[in-house]
């Protein structure tokens, strides 16, 4: 008889805070004792431990990983889960697969998670890692949270149906529906929340600040940090709109940003299913966003036609028809927010990941 609950072994390649590390915070966070955890964060970063129940019963060892060290790399991941003999190892997109090669022959369960990709593959799928997904992930339970990423799942990797699990990612309702936006006095608040990532491509969304008309006052809130903040910054003074760019900086709950926003924006190059649209949805907010991922399909229909080409001139004509009206801000938002209620709660979420993670711990 199993006296101890089921231990899973996380691998990412950062624990710094973004959507995967944010996701994984809050399953761990509602499931409680239910499981125990393991976090290995490829890079030793863990700034997202902050978002953790002091309470959970989980660890995060180094295991000194080498950059370039491939057989070493193998024997030390290896060396890892013979230690630690975990009931499940869960991967974390393509800077964790190469623990899914030092699994193979360990008998530990293997269970995948494809987020979507680095800017390196914003354009086009690189054909070396093509071939690893392909056959390295053949026998490993995949989690998608998006259609997109099923299709490639599907007709680029090949990857068995059998194999493939949808799990659509989902926000804590309750926590963003106090959020809202509330009718103000110009100028209107255009606000984004992202890691300030190249593929997040925030300098899209200055330039189209910039090109909003005069007869439109909108100011900018960027919440998130990363290494692109200070190049930001200066694009921002040379485009002419520094006094009307705040760079909040990283917060560990960035809900209470959402009651400011009059419009959220995503500008990004590369998505799959934003965990940030998602919360913008749940806060009653109209969304004027880049063509990527799932993100047409995540939001109510009315508010398809100002999902764009990545274009910056494309993107500014969004906002300037939702910044001109504060009706259809207003009739876009409710949609919004009654789609996310009725798709995208965090409890349905929660259960769909616990009977998965149980399901796969238990069979071993």
């Amino acid at each position: 008889m199993r006296s101890a609950a089921p231990l899973l072994l996380h691998v990412f390649a950062t624990f710094a805070t973004g959507g995967p590390q944010v996701r994984f915070a809050t399953l761990a966070n509602r499931l409680g004792g239910q499981f125990r955890h393991v976090v290995v964060a490829m890079d030793d970063r863990q700034e997202a431990r902050a978002l953790l129940d002091p309470a959970l019963d989980i660890c995060f060892p180094q295991v000194g990983a080498v950059k370039g060290d491939a057989r070493g790399n193998l024997r030390r991941f290896r060396a890892v889960l013979r230690e630690m003999a975990p009931d499940l190892l869960v991967t974390s997109n393509w800077g964790s697969i190469e623990w899914a090669l030092a699994r193979i022959g360990t008998g530990v369960p293997h269970l995948h998670m494809e987020d979507g990709f680095g800017p390196e593959e914003r354009a086009r799928q690189l054909p070396r890692r093509v071939l690893a997904r392909r056959l390295l992930l053949r026998r490993s339970t995949v989690v998608l949270p998006s259609g997109l990423l099923w299709r490639i799942a599907t007709e680029t990797w090949r990857l068995p149906q059998s194999r493939l699990r949808l799990l659509p990612n989902g926000v804590d309702l309750a926590r963003f529906a106090a959020a809202g936006s509330c009718e103000r006095t110009p100028p209107v608040v255009i606000g984004t929340v992202a890691a300030l990532r190249p593929e997040k491509n925030i300098a899209r969304l200055i330039r189209a600040l910039a090109r909003l008309p005069a007869a439109v006052p909108a100011r900018l809130v960027i919440v998130g940090d990363g290494p692109e903040r200070g190049a930001l910054e200066a694009l921002a003074v040379a485009e002419g709109v520094g006094g009307r760019v705040e760079f909040a900086g990283h917060r560990a709950d960035p809900a209470p940003f959402y009651a400011g926003f009059d419009i959220f924006a995503l500008s990004s190059d590369t998505e799959q299913m934003p965990l940030s649209v998602l919360e913008a949805m749940a806060s009653g907010l109209p969304v004027a966003a880049t063509d990527v991922g799932d993100v047409a399909t995540m939001l109510d229909a009315a508010n398809r036609p100002y999902v764009v080409a990545r274009e910056d001139g494309a993107l500014a004509d969004a906002l300037a028809i939702l910044a001109a009206r504060n009706d259809m801000r207003a009739a876009l938002g409710a949609a919004n927010q009654a789609r996310a209620k009725a798709e995208f709660g965090e409890a349905t979420m929660v259960a769909a990941w616990r009977d998965l993670f149980a399901g796969l711990a238990l069979r071993r």
